[in-house]
């Protein structure tokens, strides 16, 4: 099977199904380093228990984005 062929018919499945695809090529294109993974899942697994316990505020993306509008004078 020709390389188009493989995306021609990987363009048919669901998007879910091709995002799943998509992530597993990339990750074979990036060689990961375990301490860097942990270090990211660490902070990942901080800054959510942070969120849950209300010790840190969020903002909505309308008011990030409406900032970034602000600062950069769009």
């Amino acid at each position: 099977m020709k390389t188009s062929d493989i995306i021609s018919e990987l363009a048919n499945l669901p998007v879910d199904e091709r995002v799943l695809i998509a992530d597993s090529l990339l990750q074979t294109l990036n060689a990961t380093q375990p301490e860097i993974e942990q270090a990211w899942l660490k902070l990942a697994q901080q800054r959510l228990t942070e969120i849950s316990d209300g010790s840190v505020e969020t903002l909505s993306a309308e008011v990030v984005f409406a900032d970034i509008d602000k600062r950069l004078g769009a």
